[in-house]
């Protein structure tokens, strides 16, 4: 367990687990308010440290500038989320939770707690109060005032987020939200050739050959040629007649190019989320006689 002392360099610092991965950075550190031990600290883990974890310190040990915790990062993130009310206390059952997800038995840190650090047995155990990184001693001396008086009442397993300082100033602290953005594959989209047969249709002129009789008469010109053979007999003259088909042939050629490219459209995207804040109450504390206590 840590001491008192070495809460100034556990703050702000980093903690590790039992394999040397790192969880996250100590934001509180939380006391037993009966006996000024420091009980838990709160790690902030998640993306841009959106959460807060609870790791009991009593087997934590201060490594050079970190603290390191018997406990797996992946234990530590999913441990069980805790409700704060506005004084910044945890309830009973809160904390019997958090204790039960550690596998720590309740009733022996009941017993531990009954017990001060000079070995002398306590009215009860009190509840627990955090320090923040301005001033982690004087919120220890605090918290073991408050659990004498609050000892008598049992273990309200509190958290008390005063941070108080040696000037008796208290640092507030609240949440801030960052928020980034993260690239994930949304789709594919891909090219694909496949071929299709169509009807096509094209007019073209074809020509032929027909035979056309012709007869001319006898004339001085052409009556040699007439006279030329036999006067009677029989003959037989062939003409050759030809014609144009069409002709259908295919060819293969290139007629465009076509490629996929890709283009960035950004648009505003509203993103809402919880943050927490620390609010700061002044008690006064007075005395009506010397055994009647009161409060304002």
């Amino acid at each position: 367990m840590i001491t008192r002392e070495e809460i100034a360099n556990v703050l702000d610092h980093p903690v590790y687990d039992g394999d040397g991965n790192k969880i996250g950075d100590a934001k509180h550190v939380f006391f037993d308010d009966m006996t000024g031990r420091p009980e838990w600290v709160s790690v902030k883990t998640g993306m841009f440290g959106s959460s807060e974890s609870f790791i009991p310190i009593r087997d934590a040990a201060v490594v050079q500038d970190h603290l390191e915790v018997p406990y797996l990062k992946d234990q530590v993130k999913d441990a069980p989320n805790v409700d704060v009310d506005a004084g910044g206390h945890l309830s009973e059952s809160e904390e019997h939770r958090l204790y039960d997800y550690y596998g720590i038995n309740w009733d022996s840190v009941l017993s531990e707690a009954e017990r001060t650090d000079d070995g002398r047995f306590a009215a009860g155990p009190g509840p627990a109060g955090t320090a923040g990184a301005a001033g982690a001693a004087g919120a220890a001396g605090m918290a073991g005032t408050a659990g004498t008086a609050g000892g008598m009442a049992g273990r309200q397993a509190g958290m008390d987020r005063t941070g108080m300082r040696d000037d008796d100033a208290m640092t507030r602290s609240e949440e801030q939200m960052h928020v980034g953005v993260e690239r994930r594959e949304s789709g594919r989209a891909r090219l694909r050739k496949y071929v299709v047969t169509e009807e096509v249709q094209q007019t073209v002129p074809v020509s032929h050959e027909e035979v056309r009789v012709e007869r001319e008469p006898i004339t001085e010109a052409n009556r040699g040629d007439a006279l030329a053979g036999p006067e009677i007999s029989e003959a037989e003259h062939e003409v050759t007649l030809h014609e144009e088909r069409p002709v259908v042939e295919t060819e293969t050629v290139p007629v465009e190019r076509v490629r996929m490219t890709t283009e960035e459209h950004t648009e505003d995207e509203i993103v809402r989320g919880r943050v927490r804040k620390e609010r700061i109450e002044a008690e006064t504390e007075r005395f009506d006689d010397e055994t009647r206590p009161g409060r304002e």
